[in-house]
């Protein structure tokens, strides 16, 4: 790739950043404009909060719904995804016996709240396991019978990532959501890595509650994602925490319900949500519909390496559509991946995940626009000796 675009960040040289799918990383420009939005906060913090923001924050909504297919009505900005997942959890009227489906590859943070809404209502959280590695022939579709064999009666709730966090896996949540609809199961998708990463239509998948980040793969400042919620399902949602939101009027600021009851909940830094107006002018200018393609690509090349290294068979497929930009490298059951973690980056400079997950060790690696073969090479180099 072009190594012209590392100088368009502000990553370290001395690092080999292979770990972009944690918090993301802004781009010079991006980080520029939400300097820009925090001085103008300052400047007048009463005309800004007081008589500005509305506006402000609904033109990047309706941009921002322009980019990921859905209606700005139906948006509203939250911090993470993970306080999107809590805004739902915590609205929904869930009671002993019901059942909360969900895979093995959810991020614990999410599953934590699953857990905490268990212990408080009843509710039993039902965990459906999906297979890696992918065997070469299997469909999306297949995947998405495997999980929905979990349904049951009982069942009132699917929860499920678009892309996963801890294998990096891309599921079919269009089919699952469209089969819930049909029973009458409301969806929960955790789509924390696919906005920026994978082409989004949320209207078309379907799902009832949508939360995604800007600050990953969409490159905006750290704190901005979005929670999406269905028109018909808006009147389930009560607001995390009760503030002005809650009394004011819906022309209040020229927000709808839902931003209304959700985003002022006191006094706040609009920035990050701001600054994804400057993350999707950012994309458009330097071509990033090419630039996926040129990670894709060294991901691959990546993925490829490190497994002729270990003999350890490819987790996916090798096809496009299971992965995009990050993906996972099965890594020896002997290792202790914490060294290894500790020896990539004080020897090799290699800024990168290790995963434990259900008694496997794995390297999650992120190939965003500013890595290089370089990154690989001392990666490789770093797997290399490690494993002598």
């Amino acid at each position: 790739m072009d190594k012209s675009i590392r100088n368009l960040f502000q990553i370290r040289e001395n690092v080999h950043f292979l770990n972009h799918g944690s918090f993301g990383a802004c781009p010079k420009k991006v980080f520029q404009a939400y300097q820009d939005w925090q001085r103008s906060l300052e400047e007048q913090p009463v005309a800004f909060l007081g008589r500005e923001i509305g506006d402000l924050l609904d033109n990047v909504r309706r941009r921002l719904g322009a980019e990921i297919g859905a209606s700005p009505d139906d948006l509203v900005f939250v911090p993470n995804v993970t306080h999107g997942v809590n805004i739902v959890a915590r609205s929904l009227k869930l009671g002993g016996g019901d059942e909360i489906l969900i895979t093995n590859h959810e991020y614990g943070a999410c599953k934590n709240t699953w857990e905490f809404i268990s212990k408080k209502t009843g509710a039993l959280v039902k965990e459906r396991e999906i297979m890696i590695p992918i065997a070469p022939t299997l469909r999306q579709e297949e995947i998405a019978d495997q999980f929905l064999a979990g349904i049951t009666e009982k069942t009132k709730l699917i929860f499920i990532s678009h892309i996963t966090s801890p294998t990096a896996l891309r599921l079919p949540v269009e089919i699952i959501c469209q089969k819930a609809r049909q029973l009458g199961i409301l969806t929960i998708i955790d789509g924390a890595h696919a906005p920026g990463q994978i082409p989004l239509n949320i209207a078309e998948i379907s799902a009832d509650f949508y939360t995604g980040n800007c600050h990953k793969w969409m490159m905006s400042a750290k704190g901005a994602g979005f929670l999406y919620v269905r028109p018909d399902t808006q009147h389930l949602i009560e607001p995390l925490v009760v503030s002005w939101g809650y009394s004011a009027p819906l022309s209040h600021h020229n927000k709808t319900r839902l931003a209304t009851l959700l985003e002022w909940t006191g006094t706040f830094d609009p920035a990050p949500y701001l600054s994804i107006s400057a993350a999707l002018d950012f994309a458009d200018e330097y071509n990033w519909d090419f630039t996926r393609d040129e990670c894709e690509n060294l991901l691959q090349v990546a993925l490829d390496r490190i497994n002729e290294i270990t003999g350890i068979d490819p987790i996916y497929p090798n096809r496009k559509g299971w992965y995009r930009q990050m993906g996972i490298v099965e890594l020896p059951g002997d290792i202790n991946v914490q060294n290894l973690k500790l020896r990539l980056y004080n020897d090799f400079h290699v800024e990168i995940p290790t995963i434990e997950w259900m008694n496997r060790k794995f390297l999650r690696i992120s190939i965003q626009g500013y890595n290089s073969e370089d990154d690989i090479d001392a990666l490789v180099a770093g797997i290399k000796c490690s494993l002598e």
